[in-house]
């Protein structure tokens, strides 16, 4: 399955916090990301991701490892993705590891997340704030069959606009390139 998703820079945090309270409630959570590559960077060259993922919420935490493929969709990033449910984040840690993957980048997000239905499709509306960056995001995402990514990019469109988001306030910024950068600040 495919990762349908667009971001974006968010002017009116509040007035978008709103909207997405009328759709859905609203589940608070802290993500703990932390990226994996190899010595040589071949994940990164190949444009894709490897990420261990604890969440903190308020039903507890969990940790789920996810890969993404490359690219399929260059306008909006939209990628391949699995992610499975981990029971142990520490043995996780020491599989990757035991392969070959080092850690490359660990940072934290807080996200106010929605599950809804639009279009008839299930979405997924994440406001996002990392705060070694500026700023709030807004990620909206479907699943799609290769074959149905236009179509579902098409739909994630409309929910944005919906939200008072326009096509100029979408960005394909990395959250890991953007801690990065502000690191070697």
């Amino acid at each position: 399955m495919i990762e349908a998703e667009l971001k974006a820079r968010v002017h009116a945090p509040e007035a978008v916090m709103g909207r997405l309270d009328e759709r859905a409630t609203a589940r608070s959570e802290v993500y703990q990301d932390t990226y994996f590559d190899r010595p040589d960077g071949s994940l990164t060259k190949a444009d894709q991701e490897l990420r261990v993922r604890t969440v903190h919420g308020p039903d507890g935490t969990r940790t789920v490892l996810t890969f993404k493929g490359a690219v399929v969709d260059e306008e909006s990033g939209s990628k391949p993705e699995a992610e499975t449910r981990v029971e142990d984040a520490d043995a996780v840690y020491t599989i990757l590891r035991g392969l070959g993957y080092t850690p490359v980048i660990a940072f934290s997000k807080r996200c106010r997340n929605y599950d809804f239905e639009a279009r008839g499709r299930r979405m997924l509306a994440t406001l996002v704030r990392v705060p070694e960056i500026d700023g709030t995001f807004l990620e909206v995402e479907t699943m799609a069959d290769e074959d149905d990514v236009t179509a579902a990019l098409d739909d994630v469109r409309a929910v944005l606009a919906e939200l008072g988001i326009g096509p100029d306030d979408l960005t394909r910024e990395l959250y890991t390139d953007a801690v990065a950068a502000q690191r070697r600040k």
